[in-house]
């Protein structure tokens, strides 16, 4: 909701909205809400973009992308970004759903861990996931949110938070900041397990965040190996079209700073025994 009604509010007519092609649902589904064009670029690609842009100098828009992509775990390039926002005249909306409370010194996320935090015009994230909560936030300049406040369909027509919600979150904001080695901790089990993957052989992509993706290909064989991988005890969650495109099946690992060295070695002998069954590695 937060992105539906973030994007589906600011982008004006008139507007192009410029979208990376892996962005997630929900980025995709508030451009369309809003009265915004939207166009889309090559994941990553910068040189792409500042084609696109260079077609549209004269129309106002706005550049948004997720911080840590859902999926394959890889980081936007938020600099370059910036740097093309500020050359064109557009804004910067960053979607870090999967960095806030797992990337930067302080966990404010990967413009911080990329050193441009104060670069994005806004950012959107969600309390699903490092805060194990419900919800979702936009922050900003003080006008724009109180734009958002008043105009924003999804703000306006929904409940607020419940109390015990708002809890838990300024709880898990306190911890946070009272217990800054639980970053380090999380980065340690997925640099262990990274590494450990990638010697085994793995294809895992890219990744740089406390995602790491284990590719399969077609979707009957990530179900297999997924049943395989659960049925000696490790947890994972299969991906499949149309969450990435046909053919590129993966199983999806997330990492939490309560991961010890020994949980990460276990599971890596049953990545190992499970791989070589179904001719994943050699």
């Amino acid at each position: 909701q937060a992105n539906l009604g973030t994007i589906g509010t600011l982008g004006a007519r008139g507007d192009i909205i410029y979208l990376d092609r892996k962005n997630h649902a929900s980025i995709i589904d508030g451009a369309r809400m809003s009265y915004g064009k939207v166009v889309k670029y090559r994941h990553n690609d910068l040189e792409h973009l500042r084609h696109i842009l260079e077609k549209h100098v004269d129309e106002p828009g706005m550049i948004i992308t997720d911080g840590v992509f859902s999926m394959e775990g890889d980081l936007a390039k938020i600099n370059g970004l910036a740097d093309l926002a500020e050359e064109f005249g557009v804004r910067l909306l960053v979607d870090d759903a999967h960095g806030v409370g797992a990337m930067g010194a302080t966990g404010m996320g990967t413009a911080e861990h990329l050193g441009c935090h104060d670069r994005v015009d806004v950012l959107i994230g969600t309390f699903s996931k490092s805060f194990a909560c419900i919800g979702g936030f936009a922050a900003g300049p003080a006008s724009v949110i109180s734009y958002l406040r008043h105009n924003a369909r999804t703000n306006i027509f929904s409940a607020s938070l419940p109390p015990a919600a708002v809890a838990t979150v300024l709880a898990a904001l306190d911890i946070l900041e009272r217990e800054p080695g639980l970053l380090v901790k999380v980065h340690h089990a997925t640099k262990r397990c990274r590494d450990g993957l990638a010697d085994l052989g793995f294809n895992i992509g890219h990744s740089e965040a406390p995602i790491i993706p284990v590719f399969i290909g077609e979707d009957l064989d990530c179900f297999r190996v997924w049943k395989d991988m659960f049925d000696n005890g490790v947890f994972t969650n299969p991906v499949i079209s149309p969450a990435v495109e046909p053919g590129g099946a993966m199983l999806r690992t997330s990492y939490m700073a309560s991961h010890t060295d020994d949980m990460i070695d276990r599971a890596l002998d049953v990545f190992e025994k499970v791989g070589r069954k179904h001719h994943l590695i050699g």
